[in-house]
């Protein structure tokens, strides 16, 4: 049965009780009690109690039976958009990662469930395209990275060689730094599309984070002195986070690889580690270009470079905020960026915590900066 012939059905059964209600009621206050009253009242009198029969009708008959239609219709209305609404959520929570879920059937062989066929056929074959485009993209990175390897060796092998002049050992450098940045963005899609299909597997161990963190303020240190950039560690908290170790730790070099390429020289990188209603929250920023408000939305998309901070004279791809954020939600966490131009550019981490054995205790936090 059609949507428009349930709605046209149900609320002509619903006016057709009001009508029922209506002439019962009618009966019998103008068929049953005058009758019972025509010969011992008075015509002055029984005229005056018909109108005020009449009035008593309308107040105790009218406005029922009105209330009647009116809640009858609400609720038929109501009854008969709840699958609307019901499909507007399933669709609603379909995304990239469950294109494969369908959405559910009302059973009425209806405009809607014809309307839920159309959306199914149509995310099916959605699903279908993306699994090519993940087929297709690891096969690509798969095939490139032989070739890539060889004439990475190749280079390597020629640079070896005694008789090259200086102008030409600079071509090779240039030339072999080009060959590493496309190995990168091949390992880089081929990770996310991996992570993307569901072929990853991280592993579920308590994890140490602020000695991570330590690690990562470290090698910060390390890159930033070529730049000239003070880096801090105003705070380190001891938090501990179930999560796989080795991905942890891409993560925190991904970011502090990023906070100090996009940081102005002689600028100033900061960490902050610290417990934050159950969570662990790791707090990194630079001072530097920043992105405009416009992009900033767009910094986790892939090979996303805004036009500020990501220049080309700034090497990258534009995956690694990409990896960032995989790893944090593979972790059940969340990563926020946020950035006044050319004051400051923070990236929030907050990661589930657990507890901290006793005997594992931190000390404070060292205040280093270079």
């Amino acid at each position: 049965m059609s949507i428009r012939a349930r709605l046209t059905f149900w609320y002509a059964a619903a006016l057709f009780v009001s009508l029922l209600l209506i002439a019962g009621l009618s009966y019998h206050e103008l068929v049953v009690e005058r009758l019972s009253e025509k010969e011992t009242v008075p015509p002055e009198q029984q005229a005056r109690e018909e109108m005020g029969d009449e009035a008593r009708i309308l107040i105790t008959v009218g406005l029922p039976a009105l209330l009647l239609s009116l809640g009858g219709g609400w609720w038929l209305t109501r009854q008969a958009l709840a699958p609307i609404a019901q499909l507007t959520q399933a669709a609603g929570r379909l995304t990239e990662s469950n294109l494969g879920e369908r959405l559910p059937h009302g059973g009425g062989a209806d405009e809607l469930d014809r309307l839920t066929e159309v959306f199914n056929g149509m995310t099916a074959r959605l699903d279908h395209s993306f699994q090519h485009i993940r087929e297709f993209t690891l096969h690509a990175s798969h095939e490139l990275k032989t070739p890539l390897t060889i004439l990475r060796g190749e280079f390597e092998t020629a640079l070896r060689e005694e008789q090259l002049t200086e102008t030409q050992r600079e071509r090779l450098f240039s030339q072999l730094d080009e060959i590493q940045r496309l190995t990168q963005i091949v390992d880089g899609l081929t990770l996310l599309t991996k992570a993307d299909a569901g072929q990853i597997q991280l592993k579920s161990e308590p994890v140490r984070f602020d000695e991570l963190v330590r690690d990562s303020f470290e090698d910060a240190q390390t890159l930033g002195r070529p730049r000239q950039l003070r880096v801090a560690l105003t705070t380190l908290e001891p938090a501990m986070v179930n999560g796989d170790r080795h991905r942890l730790r891409q993560l925190l070099l991904t970011l502090a690889d990023n906070a100090v390429k996009y940081c102005a020289v002689g600028g100033e990188v900061s960490f902050a580690l610290r417990q934050n209603q159950g969570a662990a929250e790791l707090i990194l920023s630079n001072t530097g270009p920043g992105l405009a408000p416009e992009l900033q939305p767009r910094v986790f998309e892939r090979f996303f470079r805004g036009d500020a901070s990501h220049n080309h004279e700034t090497e990258g791809c534009g995956l690694g905020l990409s990896i960032a954020q995989w790893i944090v939600r593979a972790h059940g966490g969340d990563i926020r960026f946020g950035s006044q131009p050319g004051v400051l550019t923070t990236v929030t981490v907050r990661l589930p915590a657990t507890l901290v054995p006793p005997g594992q205790l931190a000390g404070p936090a060292d205040r280093s900066v270079i």
